[in-house]
């Protein structure tokens, strides 16, 4: 995947979010200047519709989880609105991403250059750089 020099990169899960810059080549990425951003799961509103009657019994919605999916979503579209990031790829996992992509804005979406739905958080920033290169 091309990823511009310069671009933000965010990984996210359900609880996790760190952002972190392409320093390397657009088709030899290479992470660096990772940073946690500080975020406020407010949004629990997020996920409702998954809140189907199975999923409420078997305990397979986690309201916290969307709602950090959703927080982590405001905090790129505030940068983006901001002029803070000027392109960005998110990499999440299935069902972060879906819930991400409920919030976006259209600044956001302008600026995106790519999504992959895949879970890297954990993984070595090494891995990290060879996922987004075959992707």
């Amino acid at each position: 995947m091309k990823v511009p020099h310069k671009a933000h990169v965010a990984i996210v899960d359900g609880e996790s979010f760190t952002v972190m810059r392409n320093t390397g080549k657009p088709f030899e990425p290479r992470l660096s200047d990772a940073e946690k951003p500080d975020l406020s799961p407010s949004n629990f509103s997020a996920g409702v519709r998954h809140q189907d009657p199975i999923g409420r019994q078997l305990g397979r919605t986690d309201l916290e989880e969307l709602a950090h999916g959703a927080a982590a979503a405001e905090w790129l579209n505030a940068k983006a609105i901001s002029g803070e990031i000027t392109d960005v790829l998110i990499i999440a996992d299935p069902k972060t991403l879906g819930e991400m992509r409920k919030h976006y804005h259209s600044e956001l979406q302008s600026r995106l250059v790519g999504e992959i739905d895949k879970t890297v958080t954990g993984q070595s920033t090494d891995r990290i750089e060879k996922v987004i290169a075959s992707a």
